[in-house]
């Protein structure tokens, strides 16, 4: 049996190379587009590459202080990356393990389409299927849409 997971699509206005590229910086991103929710963000370990781990710290409108993400893959051409949730969240209270992959393509109105995978393993006995999906659904879907105004009202960012 496979693991839970959930899928989700937003579409964008913005370009989806520059898109993607604010999603792999979004540690430099994330308290200045949604300061709300994100109190401060940071690269914890490596450069930015496969390995690399960053920190989120939250607000208390999370029902957590922070996240710890470590970037698994990313493939540069195919405009793809994956994070997988190494410390914080609901992990080791909820949740086992979650990971989640980004893919981000041309779309025929001239912006992108991002496609949204999120894989997690529930502790034993936890059933949040919808709680995760309608926490993730927002939080990601605000992510996109907060870097897509950025990106059209910054042209030259990530270009």
């Amino acid at each position: 049996m496979s693991p839970p997971c959930w899928n989700l699509e937003v579409e964008s206005q913005a370009p989806a190379p520059r898109l993607f590229k604010a999603v792999l910086d979004w540690h430099n991103l994330a308290a200045k587009l949604l300061p709300d929710i994100v109190a401060s963000a940071a690269g914890v370990h490596g450069d930015g590459s496969i390995g690399s781990v960053r920190q989120i710290n939250f607000t208390s409108a999370m029902p957590f202080g922070y996240v710890k993400e470590r970037l698994d893959f990313v493939d540069f051409n195919k405009l793809e990356c994956k994070h997988s949730l190494v410390e914080g969240g609901d992990l080791g209270k909820k949740i086992e393990s979650a990971s989640t992959h980004f893919k981000f393509e041309k779309s025929s109105k001239g912006g992108c389409v991002c496609k949204v995978v999120t894989t997690y393993k529930p502790l034993p006995g936890v059933d949040n299927k919808d709680e995760i999906a309608k926490g993730k659904e927002a939080v990601i879907g605000g992510t996109i849409k907060a870097a897509e105004a950025y990106l059209l009202a910054n042209p030259g960012a990530y270009a």
